[in-house]
């Protein structure tokens, strides 16, 4: 399929304005017939990434719930999403409905239908409700993939409130820096050379840094953003930089632990939800690895993989790979011993995250007086370089 932009009437005479997904112009005409709209004009356009299109998780949460709800009082898919198709603000989601809606009446079952749109549901979402279809179960599981993508959307706040926190604060500091070095240390250089006594070490490394910053600023602003620029490009295009990058990410001071914690948290959490839902544990593994956003946890998670299809239990697999920590997998014992690993993996994704807000509050409540200790010696620094020489000066003043 291609994606079109469109221009059509609805009943009332509106011109209305989209993109859709279609085959060609007739396809595309039909698809708003369905639609009730009438198709004026159109013509495919180029895809550079879904961009302003993007359907978020907080949508697929809104779909999730209704259909689930929809289904449980018995109404059929077609109608429930037609219905669910009718309520939604985002043109791009319901054009997508549009498209579902299309390919159920065509004879596909939804998760079939769902495979079309990989942009939007990911393997993870398709292979559970191909599990429901199959298990007659879809209602349950559609509540479940609902309560996973709320604690998904809430891992995943944890994580930016992670990382925004310090951002911030580093940003603060470096301003600070830049505000004394640039502008308020020139001011009083002047000053302090026509004293006209020997400055002091401290004083003279200030006023050098100050002149460096002066003269240099461009390298001092421009310097971090190329760095920046060059690692950003290299973990994108070059498999080995990846996966140093996602290394040094890991084994980050304080920070390492706790993004490891959030990504175990939601492996355990998906990997639970697909066995309890009678993927078997292979599949489930196999289709989870892809959301951990992390290379080295990956390819930790295919060792598992590897070594489970030749015979060795969960447990021992997870243990020697050496990802979680020995109260883990004695937990994932228990649970493969009883016969409910499914409960086992749900405990350990809620022993990692109440831990990982744990941490979390942790840090942040070291953040705070770590960067005011830092702006401190840095005003400290300052201070003592410009008030000392003054200082000197006064006391050899004969009165």
């Amino acid at each position: 399929m291609s994606l079109y932009a469109y221009k059509a009437m609805d009943a009332q005479g509106r011109l209305v304005f989209g993109r859709m997904d279609a085959i060609n112009p007739v396809d595309l005409e039909m698809r708003l017939k369905r639609m009730e709209l009438d198709f004026i004009n159109g013509g495919p356009v180029k895809q550079h990434g879904w961009g302003g299109m993007k359907i978020d998780r907080r949508e697929l949460i809104t779909f999730c719930f209704h259909l689930e709800q929809l289904s449980r009082a018995g109404v059929p898919i077609i109608e429930s999403l037609t219905d669910l198709r009718d309520s939604l603000e985002n043109p791009r989601f319901r054009e997508v409905l549009a498209g579902l809606i299309e390919s159920v009446e065509g004879g596909k079952t939804l998760s079939q239908a769902m495979s079309e749109h990989p942009q939007v549901f990911d393997g993870v979402f398709i292979s559970l409700v191909k599990a429901g279809e199959e298990s007659g179960n879809l209602t349950e599981v559609l509540h479940n993939l609902g309560e996973t993508l709320k604690w998904q959307d809430e891992l995943a706040a944890q994580t930016k409130k992670l990382v925004m926190y310090p951002a911030f604060m580093g940003t603060v500091v470096i301003l600070v820096t830049l505000f004394m070095m640039l502008y308020l240390v020139p001011k009083m250089v002047g000053f302090i050379k026509n004293m006209g006594q020997e400055l002091p070490l401290h004083t003279q490394i200030l006023i050098a840094t100050s002149n460096f910053f002066v003269n240099y600023w461009y390298i001092a602003i421009g310097l971090p953003i190329i760095v920046a620029s060059i690692i950003a490009v290299a973990v994108k295009t070059n498999p080995r930089a990846r996966y140093r990058f996602d290394a040094a990410k890991l084994s980050f001071p304080w920070l390492g632990e706790i993004l490891t914690k959030i990504i175990l948290s939601r492996f355990a959490g998906v990997f639970a939800m697909m066995y309890a839902s009678g993927i078997s544990i292979l599949d489930s593994i196999r289709t989870t690895q892809d959301i951990v956003g992390n290379v080295v946890i990956k390819e930790g998670l295919q060792r598992v993989e590897e070594m489970i299809s030749e015979g060795q239990n969960v447990t021992v697999a997870f243990q020697n790979v050496g990802l979680f920590p020995p109260l883990v997998i004695r937990m994932l014992k228990v649970g493969e011993n009883t016969g409910s690993l499914d409960t086992a993996l749900t405990n350990v994704s809620y022993f990692y995250n109440r831990d990982v807000r744990e941490s979390i509050s942790r840090v942040q409540a070291m953040i705070e007086p770590a960067m005011t200790i830092v702006v401190g010696i840095i005003l400290g620094w300052v201070m003592l370089s410009v008030l000392g020489p003054i200082y000197d000066t006064i006391t050899k003043l004969k009165f």
